[in-house]
């Protein structure tokens, strides 16, 4: 079972996005992934995403989004993070702003990882103080050490 530490590496955590809008602040994650050659082919990665965002919002409430794709492009699982703390307008089922996105990468054939990330991740992002921490980190370092 993949932990979240072993795949949220620091290279992938950006504590204030530049991005204003869902599709720049999901480019703007996976190219992170790309640098760290996590994903190989960023416009069938990116394709991929945005497909399964047109079949329903992945902005789940509370300020969060969880955008994710499966790709030949993506070499090993992979999780990004990326904050905004004036928020970006994402379609949300409770119709408010993003302030936490979460960028899962998965390869084409890795099953159900992408379920298993999801499923991690949303268990700990309920909590209302793992949303406060996350706001208030200061550091990449804080934000690593919320998924201890």
């Amino acid at each position: 079972m993949t932990e979240i530490r072993g795949i949220l590496k620091k290279e992938f955590v950006t504590l204030q996005l530049s991005a204003t809008s869902k599709t720049t602040a999901i480019s703007e994650l996976a190219n992170t992934f790309v640098k760290e050659g996590v994903v190989t082919n960023e416009n069938a990665y990116l394709s991929a995403v945005m497909t399964r965002e047109k079949e329903s919002t992945t902005g789940i409430g509370f300020g969060v989004a969880i955008p994710h794709g499966k790709s030949a492009g993506v070499v090993e699982p992979a999780l990004a993070f990326g904050r905004s703390q004036t928020g970006i307008e994402y379609d949300s089922m409770d119709g408010k702003p993003v302030h936490f996105l979460f960028l899962i990468a998965v390869p084409e054939h890795s099953n159900d990882e992408h379920l298993r990330i999801l499923s991690k991740l949303s268990r700990k992002l309920m909590h209302e103080d793992v949303r406060k921490q996350l706001m208030d980190a200061a550091t990449v370092e804080h934000i690593y050490q919320i998924f201890e």
